[in-house]
């Protein structure tokens, strides 16, 4: 499998070992991954009024009979409008956690779809780097690389400076390769990674580290 390798303005292709990534795409594991970093950001803070929250008289509307009408025993029916809700969603907590070993195959397996589909580029990102934030440099890192819409900038340590220079860029993710997980990879569009990220990553979830 061949890379692209961005340095010095110019995009180039490198063979690179697939192989510590897997042998193919666990579309399974990922998406449950991808659904427990969703449930997980979820609040679960919604809340509806049922019957006996809503305001309102307890007292009969009219008399039970020889009205004509139907039984209404008070205004706080669910039929009436102002009345409680049935059955409506309340507090709740949608959180779900998946194994480490799941969680670390779902990276990795998610790595390999990036590779696989020619989106994953090593760069190099010395030139973001300088004594101040350069939104004009991490232009032309993304213009060089044929700008895309979405982006993933994965750091081999966490960099304040490379952060904001590529902060108001819509579309543009940045994280340091120990907080990288699944999700980040899979709702991404191009993966820009550091040589020493990659290296970083296959230590943490490549066949070898996980034994498997």
């Amino acid at each position: 499998m061949k890379v692209k390798v961005y340095k010095g303005g110019s995009v180039t292709e490198k063979p690179l070992d697939e192989h510590p990534f897997g042998e193919g795409v666990l579309y399974r594991t990922l998406k449950s991954s991808v659904l427990s970093h969703l449930a997980n950001r979820r609040q679960g803070t919604v809340k509806t009024l049922g019957r006996s929250e809503v305001a309102g008289s307890g007292k009969k509307p009219w008399k039970q009979k020889h009205t004509g009408r139907a039984r209404a025993g008070d205004r706080m029916s669910p039929i009436w409008r102002g009345g409680g809700t049935v059955f409506g969603p309340l507090p709740r907590e949608h959180r779900f956690d998946l194994p480490a070993r799941e969680r670390r195959v779902a990276l990795r397996t998610a790595i390999f779809g990036k590779l696989q589909d020619g989106e994953f580029v090593l760069a190099d990102l010395d030139g973001v780097r300088g004594a101040a934030p350069s939104a004009k440099s991490a232009r032309k890192v993304l213009a060089d690389m044929g700008s895309p819409r979405r982006a993933l900038v994965v750091l081999a340590q966490s960099d304040e400076i490379v952060w904001k220079s590529f902060r108001n860029f819509p579309g543009v993710v940045v994280r340091p390769a120990r907080d990288l997980c699944a999700f980040d990879v899979a709702s991404t569009g191009i993966v820009i990674c550091e040589p020493g990220a990659f290296e970083s990553l296959g230590k943490r979830v490549g066949l070898m580290a996980g034994k498997e």
